[in-house]
């Protein structure tokens, strides 16, 4: 068989245990075999519209069965899928249309409006938009549905020669900085993240089962369970989109065995008022990640008996690269833990020479789950990826046990009077404040001490927090060079869809300036 690729996991489960329920949704059921058909037709009827090995077809879909379809049937053909932010603007998906080349479309029904218009904006060069589910749209040569894809094309598998090291998807970066990076994901990219999923959760096997809330067009939610339970053989509900109660629901009801969401989504599950009626007593690995996740989330399910795990990864990792056992959760807590069985870290200093044991330093990584470069950007790809290793742009330590702590990221360390600051350090400390609900540190120009720490807050309830108090609160735990001099309070923090506060944002907001401060 000449297909190496991911499209090779839905044939071999076919085979194996076809009669297994590969996904379900609220409205669809899929077992192996049937996937493994739906996927040859997809493919099949990708290469009649003139889609080839290597073309991009992006995907504007909600968590569903059918983006495992259009997900599979390009790794089935060679070709390449863009998943896109659902939640984008039609400017911004165009965007992401043009930069890609993408030549063919599916998209959510509901999101038809969004879609059109990105089609219309110079630049963009797709041919057909296929919608799934219902639509306003009037069907034409242009704009058909996703059925009609498949109609009448073949079931048989084509015979694609499709290499591990071959792009599978252009999954683009989450743009907290500037224009988002379209990340190169290969095949082997994909395979190797299943085995470092399998190496670091004790006991996976096809029979386990998630809940895949997080969004799928997010590496995290498409690959910490998803793919990686896919490729066991096992089972993944898709929640169409995110809301607390109806995930905490379904965790309880489907049994779920495993479950990855962001930290934000975590802690709007602990304040479900009646979170203690759901039965999670077939939970055994809840994964967090995407973003540190406060202490105070982390103690909430752990006291709940909630093997709760922090893992860390990226997109350019595919995601996963380390993960916090729940042996040493309270021994190493602030830890991301040890890195994963094929995959090798070192924390450098600026001339990328190895840091001493537990010194800070960016980290640099290396392994078969490494991503192969940016899309159409040659110069950011060789910085990146300078001498064979990754460099994260993410400050951290590593002891001697090795165990990578996280301090924040490079561009966000706060340099005040000389003296280092790590943002994370201060946030963890304002989230045990009985006040504060949310937290983002930064930092802005100072005239006497270069920079000074700012922190934006969002006040756990209608009553007015009092900064002064606040700062007061933060001088009696850290250093006071550490402590905040100035505390905004807003309704809430500006997020993406990964969770991850857009510290860009604030800085436009308080300091009037999108960069960190430069060195």
């Amino acid at each position: 068989m000449r297909d190496q690729g991911m499209g090779r996991w839905a044939s071999r489960r076919a085979l194996i245990e076809g009669d297994r329920v590969a996904l379900e949704s609220k409205s669809r059921r899929v077992s192996y075999a049937e996937f493994d058909v739906r996927t040859n037709r997809v493919a099949n009827g990708l290469y009649r519209q003139g889609v080839r090995f290597g073309d991009r077809v992006a995907m504007l879909l909600f968590n569903s069965v059918e983006f495992m379809e259009v997900l599979f049937g390009c790794a089935k053909l060679g070709a390449i899928a863009v998943p896109i932010n659902f939640r984008l603007a039609s400017a911004e998906v165009a965007y992401l249309l043009g930069d890609s080349g993408a030549v063919v479309f599916v998209a959510s029904g509901r999101l038809f409006e969004v879609a059109a218009a990105a089609m219309q904006v110079e630049g963009v060069n797709v041919r057909e938009l296929y919608l799934v589910g219902d639509s306003p749209a009037e069907w034409s040569d242009a704009v058909m549905p996703f059925e009609a894809l498949l109609k009448d094309a073949a079931a048989d598998p084509r015979d694609e020669e499709v290499n591990l090291g071959d792009v599978a998807m252009l999954m683009y970066t989450s743009g907290t900085t500037g224009r988002p990076k379209g990340a190169m994901l290969t095949h082997g990219n994909m395979v190797w993240n299943a085995i470092n999923m399998l190496g670091r959760l004790t006991g996976l096997s096809h029979d386990d089962r998630s809940v895949t809330a997080a969004p799928m067009f997010h590496i995290g939610g498409l690959g910490v369970f998803t793919l990686p339970l896919f490729y066991l053989g096992a089972s993944n509900y898709l929640l169409e989109t995110f809301s607390p109660r109806e995930t905490l629901d379904l965790m309880a009801k489907e049994r779920a065995t495993g479950m990855f969401l962001v930290p934000a989504m975590w802690a709007a599950i602990a304040q479900v008022e009646d979170f203690d009626s759901y039965d999670l007593g077939s939970l055994r690995f809840g994964i967090s990640g995407g973003a540190p996740c406060p202490l105070t989330v982390i103690e909430f399910f752990q006291s709940k008996g909630i093997n709760f795990l922090e893992g860390f990864g990226m997109t350019e990792t595919s995601p996963v690269v380390s993960v916090l056992a729940a042996e040493d959760v309270k021994s190493k807590a602030g830890s991301i833990g040890r890195v994963c069985m094929h995959v090798d870290a070192r924390i450098v200093d600026e001339e990328d020479r190895d840091c001493e044991t537990g010194t800070v330093g960016e980290l640099l990584l290396m392994g078969p789950n490494i991503f192969k470069g940016y899309w159409g950007l040659p110069a950011a790809s060789a910085e990146a990826l300078k001498n064979g290793w990754f460099h994260t742009g993410d400050l951290g330590r590593i002891d001697a046990e090795g165990f990578i702590t996280l301090v924040d990221r490079k561009k966000d360390m706060i340099i005040t009077g000389g003296e280092n600051v790590y943002p994370i350090e201060v946030e963890q400390v304002l989230f045990r404040h009985p006040g504060i609900q949310d937290v983002a540190v930064i930092g802005v120009k100072d005239e006497r001490w270069g920079e000074t720490v700012v922190a934006v807050v969002v006040a756990r309830d209608a009553d007015a927090i009092d900064p002064d108090e606040v700062i007061f609160f933060a001088r009696e735990r850290l250093a006071h060079f550490k402590a905040p001099t100035r505390v905004e309070v807003v309704s809430e923090l500006p997020r993406n869809a990964t969770g991850k506060i857009l510290k860009r944002e604030l800085r436009v907001r308080f300091a009037g300036d999108a960069s960190s401060v430069s060195r």
